[in-house]
């Protein structure tokens, strides 16, 4: 995986891509440098994501300042969508574009990066793993993540998460 290969790398070649992260894409190609670089940051984002609605009960988080106006454009304009298992059909297609698109835009200069790359669990019961996750742009990750979280589906996650640490939530159970 993308961690395997970064532990090959000295502190200035790292530096090196995560700087070049910064610059626009026409800027480079397929340099494998920041291919590596992006896989590094997004497999960490997963893995703090994933760790987080573990350990805290996914009702309670607030992962952006617009929370509350990202679910409700996200479930104004994709009323239908399953969160819990994702139909990849259901991002990627062509037709399924053209929705997400303006949706997406909308956030431009509301959300850092909201067009950046990220891994997106395609089952939510499940961890990120090859099979089970999805590159998504990091507006649809949140958009679908904000929907899990206050529509329940993160709660397995969350259970087993408690379970493997033996914490309990002090604020009530779920």
């Amino acid at each position: 995986m993308a961690a395997a290969g970064l532990a090959g790398l000295g502190p200035g070649e790292v530096a090196a891509a995560a700087q070049a992260l910064a610059l626009p894409a026409e800027s480079f190609g397929n340099d494998p440098r920041v291919e590596l670089a992006w896989a590094m940051k997004a497999h960490q984002h997963a893995q703090v994501y994933f760790n987080l609605i573990s350990s805290v009960e996914p009702k309670f988080l607030k992962l952006t300042q617009l929370d509350e106006r990202i679910y409700e454009q996200f479930r104004g304009t994709f009323q239908n969508l399953r969160v819990d298992v994702l139909d990849p059909e259901e991002l990627k297609s062509e037709a399924a574009k053209e929705k997400w698109r303006p949706f997406c835009l909308s956030f431009e200069g509301l959300v850092e990066d909201f067009n950046f790359g990220t891994l997106l669990r395609l089952d939510s019961r499940g961890e990120y793993s090859e099979e089970n996750s999805i590159l998504a742009t990091r507006i649809q990750f949140l958009a679908i993540e904000i929907a899990r979280n206050r529509e329940g589906c993160n709660e397995d996650v969350h259970r087993r998460g408690r379970g493997a640490t033996g914490e309990r939530n002090h604020g009530g159970e779920s």
